[in-house]
């Protein structure tokens, strides 16, 4: 069985939408399309390019998928070359009620069935993607179907915007896999993976509520 990695960049709000460009998301109305271009470095980048290491197929929601298939095949030989290669050769499944164009090559339409869908991918391939598609997402967190979750946090607060967990949450254990790892425009990257049972709770008053203690003075 593979693992599915949530990749997602997020504002200090948790907003996730419509990172890449003024058009992204017009839809919606949202103001703040492209909010994550004028904070980009080249720590972040490279840390963006080292999560894509070994990713053999994408899972993307609907509107993802179109904004991905009208930019990456025409990407080849630019600056984007090494990830317009990646995405362009290996296979894109595809969530949407409706009937999208699949004409960007290797791309399937899953079944309505999506959570079962979404594990028939897992079993085929080692690393799964999901990019953006917050719709996704949503069901991905619900029904913990999720190995491993990047964040990049921005440091930004924009106040407006659907955000990485809008409705979607369900109570989870998270394991921090890295310690955080902080670009020059202090971006943060957050990379948890699913851990097994549910939030326990506790008093803070206890005597074992779980913090460290000062050593004792001898």
């Amino acid at each position: 069985m593979g693992s599915i990695e949530i990749e997602l960049f997020t504002t200090l709000d948790l907003v996730g939408q419509a990172p890449g460009g003024p058009d992204e998301d017009p839809a919606n109305g949202f103001p703040f399309g492209g909010w994550q271009a004028p904070l980009l470095d080249d720590v972040a980048g490279e840390q963006v390019a080292a999560a894509y290491e070994g990713t053999d197929a994408l899972l993307l929601g609907r509107r993802t998928y179109d904004i991905f298939a009208a930019y990456w095949p025409h990407q080849e030989g630019g600056q984007d070359d090494d990830f317009a290669a990646l995405f362009n050769r290996i296979p894109k499944y595809v969530a949407s009620r409706g009937t999208p164009d699949l004409s960007w090559a290797g791309s399937t339409l899953l079944g309505p069935d999506l959570a079962a869908a979404v594990r028939e991918v897992r079993d085929r391939h080692e690393h799964v993607k999901v990019v953006g598609s917050l719709d996704l997402v949503q069901m991905l967190l619900r029904e913990k179907l999720f190995d491993r979750l990047d964040l990049w946090v921005h440091p930004i607060v924009l106040g407006v915007g659907k955000t990485v967990f809008d409705g979607g949450a369900v109570p989870t254990n998270l394991t921090l896999l890295e310690p955080p790892a902080a670009s020059p425009a202090g971006t943060v990257l957050l990379r948890y993976g699913l851990a097994g049972g549910t939030p326990a709770t506790g008093d803070m008053a206890a005597a074992d509520r779980g913090l460290d203690r000062p050593a004792e003075r001898t």
